[in-house]
């Protein structure tokens, strides 16, 4: 999914793109995208593009009359840019929206359908797809610190709530606490106020670096591949490859669709977690530590 870094990369290239034109005709070729009734969404053509923001996750396009266009790209939406009135893909394609300057394409990987759209009218209605997390590229690190200790949840959990926070998905969050060395499954209710308070500074300090390399890599092209599985990740997307840091294999947590990286000598003391699937199969057979993986691995 689309996290932060990712979003701020899209608005920075539809910036020159399409504010201040006009957004001349959207057609939707999925019947699932479009969520919203009222106001139509022929209302929204003919308008020139006022602002172009971010709530979440979510790619807001703020339209002349304060209607506002709210995208929600969820795991596998991306956007394309085209030429004027470039069809949509057959088979990926949800949707176009026509400028004066180009077309913008929506599309989505795979069967299911869950990237959105919606159309709100007034800055009350747009509130109301704000999940209420802080923006951690603006907060003060006592404001961070404060969500943080709101609920005693592990830090996996913490960071990637929309709710606690802005924008940090599962392939951030497992950057963020690599780099702070803290374990994903620790309670957030065992942190000192040092460690808090250096995960605020670490938590805005990757989201920070990591949008200003993806924009300054796509200079003025329009990103054509965004994903969250990148080469000079440290641990995410890379179990079993060396952590940078300290060369110890990475380790990964699966559950549900997602799974949570992390470097055992890093992060949990060479303490090996317990992975779901695993541990269900292998019983009080699950090893510990990395000595011991390694042994079960030579069986």
């Amino acid at each position: 999914m689309p996290e932060l870094p990712d979003i701020e990369l899209y608005l920075h290239a539809l910036g020159s793109r399409v504010r201040d034109h006009t957004l001349e005709r959207i057609r939707i070729t999925s019947p699932f995208l479009l969520r919203s009734v009222t106001p139509p969404l022929a209302s929204a053509e003919g308008r020139r593009v006022c602002s172009l923001d971010r709530l979440g996750k979510r790619v807001v396009v703020g339209l002349e009359g304060e209607l506002f266009l709210v995208i929600h790209l969820m795991i596998a939406g991306r956007f394309r840019w085209a030429d004027r009135g470039a069809a949509v893909p057959r088979k990926l394609g949800l949707a176009a929206f026509d400028f004066d300057s180009g077309t913008l394409l929506l599309t989505e990987a795979g069967a299911r359908r869950r990237a959105s759209l919606f159309l709100v009218h007034g800055t009350s209605a747009l509130a109301e797809h704000d999940p209420g997390g802080l923006d951690v590229l603006s907060a003060r690190p006592a404001e961070f610190v404060e969500r943080l200790l709101s609920e005693n949840r592990t830090l996996k959990r913490a960071l990637t709530d929309p709710r606690l926070f802005s924008g940090i998905g599962n392939a951030y969050s497992d950057e963020i606490l690599h780099l702070a060395r803290l374990s994903p499954v620790r309670l957030t209710s065992t942190l000192s106020d040092d460690e808090a308070r250096s995960l605020a500074d670490t938590s805005r300090r990757v989201l920070t670096v990591w949008r200003d390399r993806l924009i300054a890599e796509a200079g003025e092209a329009f990103p054509a591949k965004v994903t969250a599985f990148r080469a000079d990740m440290a641990v995410h997307g890379k179990f079993g490859q060396r952590c940078p840091v300290c060369g110890t294999p990475v380790q990964r947590i699966q559950y549900a669709a997602n799974e949570c990286n992390y470097c055992p000598a890093c992060q949990t003391g060479g303490r090996l977690l317990a992975d779901r699937g695993l541990s269900r199969l292998l019983g009080k057979d699950w090893p510990k530590t990395l000595e011991e993986l390694e042994e079960l691995k030579r069986r």
